[in-house]
């Protein structure tokens, strides 16, 4: 690997709010409230469901990996995803220089993006905590499963945050590297794009999971003047954060010519 220099790091902050109920599944290990069949997953220490930086990444990197066509050749638990097995692909791949690579690959360089948990916005704590749903933060919802061999109905459960909650403020960390990083960073954007047009957590095709990003705010932090961050951006959606990608480009393009 070649020496590496950090040039600056790209921040977008904002909320997430949930359009239809949301479903990101907790351990199957923790105890269930109200004996629900499907549990989400909350913050042990204050029980609030979150979003794990995990889950939001993963489905964006899913999401990225089927547009670009990218082969699905590496198994991780249960599910396949794509990964570069040699430099000349690797060079050639949004996906794995954005989401990154196995840490024994020996031709990488650092993930670019950095994806933080978040949490449930204090407002849609205060409004949950009022509205006496089924369980603390979360709404109960009935599915019935039909047996393909005897047709016979089978009752489940499923606790979902209700449509409406906000999650926030989200955080992402982009790092530049070099200067094909501008290019990298619409890559992003893309992943955002597709996300807010198909669903994250579980049971996305009968309904839950739509998300939407908004009130994001963009801003730059150069390495040669890194206490100092320069606004890029200040509560858009994601129309108006692509919109603004021509003026980000322009900001990312000094950042190299420094």
């Amino acid at each position: 690997m070649s020496d590496i220099k950090l040039y600056g790091r790209i921040f977008i902050t904002g909320k997430i709010k949930a359009i239809t109920g949301l479903h990101i599944g907790g351990s199957e290990g923790a105890i269930s409230i109200g004996g629900v069949d499907n549990t989400v997953i909350r913050d042990p220490l204050t029980q609030q469901p979150y979003i794990p930086g995990s889950s939001l990444k993963g489905k964006m990197r899913s999401l990225l990996e089927k547009n670009d066509g990218r082969p699905q050749n590496r198994k991780i638990g249960q599910a396949t995803i794509h990964t570069c097995d040699a430099k000349d692909e690797y060079d050639k791949c949004d996906v794995c220089q954005i989401y990154g690579v196995p840490g024994e690959a020996d031709f990488s360089w650092p993930t670019r993006l950095v994806v933080r948990d978040v949490p449930l916005d204090g407002a849609s704590i205060e409004k949950l905590a009022l509205a006496k749903t089924d369980l603390p933060f979360t709404e109960v919802k009935w599915e019935v499963a039909i047996d393909r061999v005897t047709s016979a109905a089978v009752p489940r459960q499923m606790e979902r945050v209700p449509a409406g909650a906000e999650f926030g403020a989200f955080e992402f960390v982009f790092s530049l590297y070099d200067p094909d990083d501008q290019s990298r960073f619409v890559r992003v954007v893309d992943s955002m794009s597709l996300l807010e047009d198909d669903y994250l957590g579980g049971s996305g095709s009968r309904g839950s999971g739509k998300i939407q990003f908004s009130e994001m705010n963009v801003s730059l932090k150069r390495s040669s003047d890194y206490l100092n961050p320069q606004s890029l951006l200040q509560k858009a959606d994601l129309t108006g954060l692509t919109s603004a990608l021509p003026t980000i480009q322009e900001a990312l393009g000094k950042l190299f010519n420094e």
